[in-house]
């Protein structure tokens, strides 16, 4: 079963639009899939309604960052509601304010190390996006001639202990966990594989936490193994991500191969909490 339940597009830190991602997966030949943008749904508001599009089946979908411990941890949410007035909305609407005064800082720091950057260049580089991050950052300062490639400004100015580096603020992936049941989603913790401390699954768990990105290109056949016996151990659903963001870093391309019995509790998950209707179809 050929699936992507974790991609980007422009409105966060990947290169397609909506549209053109839909129209990957449908030349990949995914089935179902979710845009999970960071912090943001703005990707299905722009996506065209009553255009007849049959193929993917998309599901609503959005990636919140949370902060824990000092630790960065995202929590996925799928099937929730897309209405204006959804609880989940405000949670999103705050952690870009979040995002924004990151980068206000970020931009400072580095001005005050001697980089001639403004905050209206990231706006620039951004293109639109409502989620701004650290790779607009990385490439307004190459846009400006002041380091040569997004790989060097991430690993020189904008890591840990380098002068443009500012620590995420989100709220905590607890809050997250909840906000996405208020708004009648499914909450799944996005590539485990990438956690510091594993202990905050079990205290997830606690909060309400529905399933596990088991299946994610970056795991290998033992992290896969090691969190299907924790998806198995805490009762949690099994999903799986390309977590696409670009044909040049993702070589893969969209869409992940998984075998339709590990997806099943996931997708009747999604059909019981969303009345047999979590599809958001353009």
């Amino acid at each position: 079963m050929l699936v992507d339940f974790h991609c980007h597009t422009e409105a966060s830190d990947g290169s397609l639009s909506a549209t053109a991602l839909l129209d990957a997966m449908r030349a990949r030949g995914v089935s179902i899939c979710s845009i999970s943008d960071h912090d943001t749904v703005a990707a299905y508001d722009a996506l065209p309604h009553g255009s007849g599009l049959s193929a993917p089946r998309l599901i609503s979908g959005v990636e919140i960052n949370t902060t824990y411990s000092g630790n960065e941890v995202h929590v996925l949410g799928y099937g929730f509601s897309l209405v204006p007035d959804s609880p989940l909305r405000a949670t999103m609407a705050a952690n870009l304010r979040a995002r924004r005064a990151r980068v206000e800082r970020m931009v400072a720091q580095l001005r005050a190390s001697g980089y001639a950057l403004e905050y209206a260049d990231v706006v620039r580089e951004a293109r639109g996006a409502v989620s701004l991050g650290r790779p607009h950052v990385a490439k307004a300062l190459v846009r400006r001639g002041l380091v040569r490639d997004v790989e060097r400004a991430f690993r020189t100015l904008l890591s840990r202990g380098t002068p443009g580096y500012v620590a995420a603020d989100h709220i905590r992936p607890h809050e997250a966990v909840g906000a996405i049941a208020a708004a009648g989603g499914v909450s799944v913790l996005a590539h485990p594989g990438r956690l510091r401390d594993e202990g905050i699954i079990a205290e997830l768990v606690g909060a309400g936490l529905d399933g596990l990105e088991v299946f994610y290109p970056a795991h290998g056949p033992g992290q896969t193994a090691h969190f299907r016996a924790l998806a198995e151990r805490y009762g949690l659903v099994m999903s799986a991500g390309s977590d696409f963001h670009d044909v040049r870093w993702n070589v893969g391309g969209v869409g992940m191969e998984v075998e339709a019995g590990d997806l099943q509790p996931f997708l009747d998950l999604l059909a019981r909490r969303a009345g047999n209707a979590p599809a958001a179809t353009p």
